[in-house]
């Protein structure tokens, strides 16, 4: 039982469909989905499929478990790259969004496909969702702390953002800055 809502047992297959339903304010069984799949990692690509579907309730929710699973996993998203990549560029909804923008970082990118990344990022510093711009931030941080070939246009950034940003942005960004001054 989950806020006072009882929920029937995760079947094996199928976990998209528990995943519907709801509205855009609640996770829904999000965590319950990635905690199956984290045991079940035959079930990877078919939760990852939810990051394309029509229904955006379960695209946000597929992207959830995700990018929670890979926290520890990165290596699941590898042989997605391409497709992901692909994802983040066409990417509309804010959800799916912050979450690539967690997630992304994590892949092994060859330098084209760092350069892509980078300015796929910096063009989510655009959006009208204060939470996909600081993810953006972070995902900005996070790639130059693996590739130092960016960290000098990531830091002008930070700078930037933390003058001019939205308050969460200013306080993301100066975090961000202390970080990469320690690395």
């Amino acid at each position: 039982m989950r806020g006072g809502v009882s929920f029937p047992p995760m079947p094996r297959k199928n976990i998209l469909g528990l995943l519907k339903g709801g509205d855009r304010r609640s996770i829904g069984r999000a965590d319950e989905v990635a905690a199956v799949v984290s045991k079940n990692l035959e079930m990877f690509p078919e939760l990852i499929q939810g990051l394309w579907l029509e229904d955006p309730l379960v695209r946000m929710r597929a992207a959830d478990a995700t990018e929670k699973i890979t926290r520890s996993r990165p290596d699941l998203l590898r042989r997605f790259k391409r497709e992901l990549l692909g994802l983040m560029a066409e990417a509309k909804q804010q959800e799916l969004r912050w979450h690539l923008a967690a997630m992304v970082p994590r892949l092994k990118l060859n330098s084209k496909e760092r350069e892509l990344v980078r300015s796929l990022l910096t063009s989510y510093l655009e959006d009208r969702s204060s939470i996909v711009k600081t993810s953006a931030l972070q995902a900005l941080a996070d790639l130059s702390a693996e590739h130092s070939s960016i960290r000098a246009g990531v830091i002008e950034i930070l700078h930037q953002s933390a003058r001019n940003g939205t308050p969460a942005m200013k306080a993301r960004s100066r975090k961000l800055l202390l970080d990469l001054d320690d690395a």
